[in-house]
């Protein structure tokens, strides 16, 4: 049996990849803080749901509506989750196809 937290963000990741906004905005805290690295316009830190609806919004104009995330492998505990992920997209003629760990600070 998984862990809850683990079923929580399965269930964020189907919700994203089917465009389902709501259920995103229910489980996400009105507090979220979203870290996203790098050096790029997509890079920085976003407070609150309004800025990270606002960069998801984002991400999917820049790539055409072509980013997706495939998630690999899921560890959960109490407080956190670890999520194996492969990104892909595309954006003038370049593609990305990246795998990498996204953590989340899970709380009620």
């Amino acid at each position: 049996m998984a862990h809850p937290n683990e079923d929580l963000i399965r269930k964020g990741f189907a919700a994203f990849a089917s465009g389902d906004m709501a259920t995103l905005n229910d489980l996400f805290d009105d507090d979220i803080v979203w870290h996203a690295p790098g050096r790029n316009q997509l890079a920085g830190t976003f407070l609150g749901k309004e800025a990270v609806f606002g960069e998801l919004q984002k991400v999917g104009e820049l790539s055409g509506g072509t980013f997706k995330l495939e998630l690999h492998t899921v560890l959960a505990d109490d407080e956190h989750v670890a999520v194996l992920v492969r990104a892909m997209g595309e954006r003038e003629g370049r593609t990305l196809d990246d795998n990498s760990v996204q953590i989340f600070h899970v709380k009620d």
